[in-house]
């Protein structure tokens, strides 16, 4: 029997990805998501696409969830700087409305909810520590303590009716059709192939977990397979352990794959979030999953891409491929109210 999937944020840069991922493995998935980023549209595909609903998570009810198998949630106000412009209306969304479609799924009768949590949660590591799942947490900001406030709620939910599971995903990076260059590997790579210039804020001292996009559709789908006794309730790391960098190795590996690309060290930043972490549970939670990707891959890729559509300075820094200036652009054209709801509905659609 085919399995249904409902999946959240399907318009987004993971999404984009999921949506044919699970297609091609012979899941039924549907896609949902408000539609704030359909405009960035930076390469070409031909893939199979799902169906997709225009709806706010906010704005779920029950019906939306008729006939559904499992829901994966990825829908959230994504990255820092978006968090921090409204943070009362990022624990709205991202934790309000993400407790009210686990609640809704629970009543509903879908056992199955895959969320998608974040090692952004770790914030802060002392020196030469390196995390895991029973490690505390120590969120900065906060997108983070939404993400840890979701886990906390629907851990408590967990039963023989319902099954949550968290992915705590390190950094994405890698090639989407609807891209991001708000997030640390694929703006070096932007920043390289634009200006042959690599400006770190920062001394680039501080540590990342990285993950390409992929994989972590592949930790998603895995996920929806798993047996149940393997993963309610279960917390686990998803990426590599090694693939932890420093942000000045990243940068020297974006600025070996783009040559002729200069790189400039900038002095301690403001931002004090570096971690290490360890992924040694994803094995034996999900024995099959197995990063295909490498940073130096994921540069690569990335551009190929830059080449083969040509992108542009102004392709690289518009509004569409970073999350804060395309909200900020949706705001001031008064497209969107003061809490992220369109206006009309139609405008969803566009």
């Amino acid at each position: 029997m085919t399995m249904k999937v409902l999946f959240t944020g399907a318009d987004g840069y993971i999404g984009t990805l999921l949506g044919p991922y699970l297609l091609e493995r012979g899941i039924e998935a549907v896609g949902l998501d408000t539609g704030f980023y359909r405009s960035g549209w930076l390469y070409p595909t031909n893939v199979p696409r799902p169906m997709i609903l225009s709806k706010d998570i906010r704005s779920i009810t029950a019906e939306d969830l008729e006939g559904f198998d499992a829901v994966a949630h990825l829908a959230e106000l994504s990255n820092d700087p978006l968090g921090q412009q409204d943070p009362g209306l990022t624990h709205e969304i991202n934790h309000g409305g993400s407790v009210h479609l686990a609640n809704l799924a629970r009543k509903a009768g879908i056992k199955r909810f895959v969320y998608m949590s974040s090692c952004s949660v770790y914030g802060v590591g002392k020196p030469d520590q390196i995390l895991d799942e029973t490690s505390d947490v120590n969120p900065q900001t906060a997108y983070a303590e939404c993400k840890v406030k979701v886990e906390i709620d629907l851990i408590k939910m967990a039963g023989d009716d319902f099954e949550p599971c968290f992915l705590r995903n390190a950094t994405a990076y890698g090639a989407s059709p609807r891209q991001r260059f708000d997030i640390v590997l694929n703006d070096l790579s932007g920043l390289a192939w634009t200006t042959k210039k690599i400006k770190l804020l920062s001394d680039g001292s501080p540590w990342r977990p990285l993950v390409h996009a992929l994989d972590m559709c592949q930790a998603v789908y895995l996920s929806l397979m798993a047996p149940a006794d393997a993963i309610r309730g279960q917390k686990y790391n998803v990426g590599s352990s090694d693939q932890n960098y420093r942000v000045i190795e990243i940068a020297q590996i974006v600025a070996n794959e783009f040559p002729g690309c200069e790189l400039e060290v900038g002095t301690q930043g403001a931002d004090n979030r570096s971690y290490r972490v360890n992924f040694d549970k994803i094995q034996k939670v999900l024995p099959d999953f197995k990063c295909q990707w490498t940073a130096q891959l994921g540069a690569k890729q990335l551009h190929n891409v830059f080449k083969s559509v040509k992108m542009t300075e102004e392709d690289f820094r518009s509004a569409p491929y970073t999350r804060l200036k395309m909200l900020m652009k949706l705001r001031d054209a008064n497209l969107l109210d003061s809490k992220l709801f369109w206006k009309t509905p139609e405008l969803a659609t566009a």
